[in-house]
């Protein structure tokens, strides 16, 4: 029995769940923007749509900083603009 709770305990682990979000998070969040995209532009909502497509580039750029690790660079880039 101490070995199948040993055993559990290991298995527990959120590494996979982690490198599954970011093998698999942005092609879904693409696909579900385009879906929603698609709708928007059915009904005639443009302006709509674009606003969407404003903030998911946006949004997709955070997520990108935060995973690459390169947030540091670039703070320091954007406060060398200000500082020169």
């Amino acid at each position: 029995m101490h070995t199948l709770n040993t055993t559990l305990v290991e298995a527990a682990s959120t590494g996979g769940l982690q490198s599954w979000i970011k093998d698999n998070i942005i092609p879904l969040l693409l696909l579900l923007i385009a879906v929603m995209l698609f709708v928007l532009a059915q009904r005639g909502d443009n302006a709509k749509a674009m606003k969407v497509v404003a903030g998911v580039i946006v949004a997709l750029g955070v997520l990108g900083l935060a995973t690459s690790g390169k947030a540091d660079n670039l703070g320091a880039w954007m406060a060398s603009l200000i500082t020169g």
